[in-house]
């Protein structure tokens, strides 16, 4: 098992970075791969013109690469914050101007899995206000992710490169995913399990993967430490993503993870080729 069957998929905000964005769907179909995953790739805004939407859109086609989830806006990321939607004011209004049009982006493209990063705690404001101002946000983005048939993921942060972010546990990811699934009625808020970020944590992947799985929507990979690629660290994910398996997990796990200084290209070794593909599209 292990790896075999496995449904991979590349992040294009992070591997790859050393081509312009509409050349990376190009560059992980070269590199084997039939599956790709971003964050809100437009940092500046949450609403880009119809072009560059237009743009991206033709990016995959021409690539021949499915889309298997995107962010919605989420601030300056990579960068200082964490999400928007829990931030008062400018940023949380972002936050909603983009709701549709992440779910709309993701419709063209066939993609069912929409994430919505938590956003800081801000300094001065309490945060209950920021809860209720989540729930909000979420809820509404719940509803527009079902609208297109998707579904919204809560992830859990790590608390070392994220000290502000209030989900760095499992157990605090998945309470939020209950209640945004109690608001709306609709069942499809589910987990984002990143087995970096929780192994960051000091959290039992083993454990978690036994209690979790069940709400989980989308699984992300790094090794731990230094966020690199699967056998750079001490993470054994052949084991891992064998008690997924066996646990019931049959969706995208997505390689969330730091080529280094190398080319991205280099950074797949540990996989072979044939195993790249998803196994639907080979």
């Amino acid at each position: 098992m292990g790896y075999t069957d496995t449904r991979f998929t590349v992040n294009l905000s992070i591997l790859f970075t050393e081509f312009p964005l509409l050349e990376r769907p190009a560059a992980a179909a070269a590199a084997g791969f039939t599956a790709v995953e971003l964050w809100w790739p437009w940092i500046d805004t949450p609403t880009p013109d119809q072009a560059e939407l237009d743009a991206l859109r033709s990016a995959l086609t021409d690539a021949g690469v499915q889309l298997t989830g995107l962010n919605f806006y989420a601030g300056q990321l990579p960068g200082p914050d964490r999400g928007a939607l829990s931030v008062p004011g400018a940023e949380s209004e972002k936050f909603q101007a983009n709701i549709d049009v992440a779910a709309d982006f993701a419709a063209s493209v066939g993609c069912t899995a929409l994430n919505a990063l938590y956003g800081n705690r801000v300094d001065g404001v309490d945060p209950a206000v920021q809860d209720e101002l989540a729930l909000e946000n979420l809820t509404t983005a719940a509803r527009a992710a079902d609208r297109v048939g998707a579904v919204l993921l809560v992830e859990a942060l790590n608390q070392p490169e994220s000290p502000k972010y209030p989900l760095v546990s499992a157990p605090a990811a998945v309470e939020v995913v209950e209640k945004v699934n109690a608001a709306t009625g609709l069942g499809n808020a589910k987990f984002l399990m990143d087995l970096y970020h929780l192994s960051m944590n000091g959290e039992d992947l083993a454990e978690i993967i036994e209690k979790y799985t069940a709400v989980t929507g989308h699984v992300q990979i790094a090794d731990n430490p230094g966020r690199g690629a699967p056998g750079t660290g001490d993470l054994d994910f052949a084991d891992l993503l064998d008690r997924l398996k066996k646990a019931g997990y049959d969706g995208w796990v997505g390689l969330e993870y730091k080529a280094g200084d190398a080319p991205s290209g280099s950074a797949f070794e540990w996989l072979p080729a044939p195993l790249r593909p998803a196994p639907s599209a080979s």
